[in-house]
């Protein structure tokens, strides 16, 4: 009973009765969205300056400006292209689905989701990561509460917790968190720099520093654009704008499309400005020493500023500001999870029935995220390299599929270039940092054997969501007046003759005894994209000289008849009968045929989702074989 009782409440949403489907999504005004994808973006000033610092050092904010650049003019300007391409946000992943058809682009998207697990994966640890991070360097902090690991598993399992309750996104937290995050840090940037004009020695030290280390501008310049790669973890935030192009408020699809790119240049102009004064303050007036792995700006670099100059009440009021948006970040990235995962698995027949509930998944994604928090000691520094990973490779998806679709265009050699300094950015980082790439590769094998063994577990299920007939079809259907309807399957060679039908029929009514009088239909099916999983079945019918020919398009043949001869005993009232003949050829060779071309052995196969689907034998159409 208790067991009954847990996977009841487990699948609670799996278990709704089927046609029932909650309240459509509220719309919101773009300035809203823009604050739920902003706990994401926005939330990485609390760990991006200290990064930078340790990747590129007193260069950091030439290094910090070069990503400037690139969010600006590279981008910004390629997911607009992205919104106008893909206004109901299906993002990048989808319009490379569309680009490539049936299995490859099926193995591709499934590719780019092991990338964006890999990007919300550890999204949620290195925020948690971080917030940790504030919270054990606080003043105020209990002792028993001052191991980075336990405070990140415990803010771990609250996220996981409230998922299992069930949570919504509110958009009006948002809001909130992001207005109080970014007044917090424009209030600190301020004040570092009236420091700096006071002490203007400060600039100067810094100055020698720079040309100590190299003196030669196109030097620094060239170092930076090398460094750059390492900070790419700061245009985090683009991919997740377009997916939530469904929340923003419009009075149709081009009034969406003009505020989602509201949304994004705002964004990014936000977050342009506040990139270049943070990297500058914190790079001008923190010790090196104090970036480093233990140190206390490591992972806080802004934080170190606010209890430095405003006191440690301030100062716990800017750790609560951030340790609550990066919370919040990382429920941001929960819910991408949930939403992104089921979006295509299903539709592809590649996710276990259990993967459609919430709950299951809630656990299967923290069990994921504990393991990472280990792997990386709960370290925000070296989780940094994997989450860059995850975001580039979906900054470079984009770039290649608005390459591609803009491939006739006069602006194709501008979206070429923005390709290539995407694909030098994410090559740089796996190079340098390979960390992310094999936490991807583990993520894109766990999928791709999960998916295909779900799908060959499924493959035998009905998959025909409704059947359609036309005029001429159900003509040919009432046309066997009491009695059961015979169908021949014959697969689609070319045009049928009335000699080539007569044959046929034959040897049918020779091998299985059929009177002259019982009434014969062909069945024809035309395979079509075998990857796809699901379809809706129309079928055409027609008259080759004195006979009745039933025509239908499908990306599985065997699921196809199947339902067909359900829908022909709910019309009649008559258990139809259908005559195969066996396929020669090995018998393995014919699953993997089925499985991954929608063909094979369709007798046995027809048979089995029969089997399945009617499981009142009185009312199961008949399969003989001969």
């Amino acid at each position: 009973m208790t067991k009954l009782r847990l996977a009841n409440w487990l699948l609670a949403d799996l278990r709704l009765p089927k046609g029932v489907h909650g309240p459509a999504e509220p719309v919101h005004p773009w300035w809203s969205v823009m604050c739920l994808t902003g706990v994401d973006y926005f939330s990485t000033l609390g760990y991006q300056p200290g990064i930078a610092f340790l990747a590129a050092g007193v260069l950091s904010p030439f290094a910090t400006l070069v990503l400037v650049l690139v969010t600006l003019f590279a981008a910004l300007p390629l997911y607009r292209l992205v919104a106008q391409a893909s206004p109901n946000g299906q993002g990048s992943i989808a319009m490379l689905e569309r680009l490539f058809p049936e299995w490859g682009g099926k193995l591709f998207v499934l590719a780019l989701l092991g990338f964006a697990t890999t990007d919300f994966i550890i999204t949620m640890t290195l925020s948690a990561a971080d917030a940790a991070a504030h919270f054990v360097h606080n003043p105020f902090a209990p002792k028993w509460l001052s191991s980075q690991m336990l405070v990140t598993l415990l803010l771990l399992a609250i996220l996981g917790a409230i998922f299992l309750k069930g949570f919504k996104e509110a958009i009006g937290i948002a809001v909130v968190l992001v207005a109080a995050y970014l007044v917090l840090n424009a209030i600190v940037t301020v004040r570092a720099a009236m420091v700096i004009l006071h002490h203007p020695e400060i600039v100067a030290q810094w100055k020698l520093a720079i040309f100590k280390q190299d003196p030669h501008w196109l030097k620094i310049v060239a170092v930076c654009l090398l460094l750059f790669p390492r900070l790419a973890l700061g245009l985090s935030g683009f991919e997740t704008g377009v997916a939530v192009m469904p929340l923003i408020a419009g009075a149709d699809l081009e009034a969406r499309i003009r505020n989602t790119k509201k949304l994004l240049t705002t964004a990014a102009g936000i977050m342009s400005v506040f990139l270049i004064a943070t990297s500058f303050v914190t790079t001008v007036l923190i010790p090196a020493q104090a970036f480093a792995d233990g140190g206390d700006a490591n992972g806080r670099a802004m934080a170190y500023l606010a209890h430095q100059y405003f006191g440690s009440a301030f100062g716990s009021a800017y750790d609560i500001s951030t340790i609550l948006i990066l919370a919040f970040a990382g429920a941001s990235a929960m819910a991408g999870l949930l939403n992104l995962i089921p979006r295509y698995l299903p539709r592809f027949g590649m996710a276990p029935e259990w993967a459609r509930a919430a709950r299951p998944l809630v656990l299967v994604f923290m069990g994921v995220a504990f393991f990472v928090t280990f792997r990386f000691h709960a370290n925000v520094d070296a989780q940094g390299g994997a989450y860059a990973t995850g975001v580039l490779v979906l900054i470079t998806s984009a770039a290649c599929a608005v390459t591609l679709s803009m491939w006739h265009s006069r602006l194709r050699w501008a979206s070429m270039l923005v390709a290539l300094i995407f694909i030098y950015t994410t090559g740089m980082n796996i190079w340098e940092r390979p960390e992310g790439l094999k936490i991807s590769c583990i993520f894109i094998a766990t999928i791709m054997f999960v998916s295909f063994v779900s799908r060959a577990t499924r493959s035998t299920e009905l998959r025909i969501t409704g059947v359609q007939f036309s005029d001429e079809a159900l003509s040919i259907i009432h046309s066997a007046t009491g009695q059961p309807l015979r169908i021949i399957p014959r697969r689609p060679k070319g045009v049928a003759t009335p000699e080539d039908l007569n044959h046929i029929e034959g040897l049918v009514r020779k091998f299985h005894g059929l009177p002259a009088h019982a009434p014969i239909v062909f069945l024809e099916v035309e395979r079509t994209d075998a990857s796809e999983f699901n379809q809706h079945l129309s079928v055409e019918g027609k008259r080759v000289g004195g006979h009745c020919v039933l025509h239908a398009r499908s990306p599985m043949v065997s699921n196809s008849i199947a339902a067909l001869l359900i829908q022909i005993e709910k019309i009649t009232g008559q258990v139809p009968h259908i005559y195969f003949k066996w396929k020669e050829g090995n018998p393995v060779a014919n699953i993997f045929r089925f499985l991954f071309l929608g063909e094979g052995d369709a007798a046995p196969l027809t048979h089995e989702v029969l089997r399945k689907a009617v499981p009142d034998i009185s009312h199961r159409p008949v399969v003989h074989v001969s």
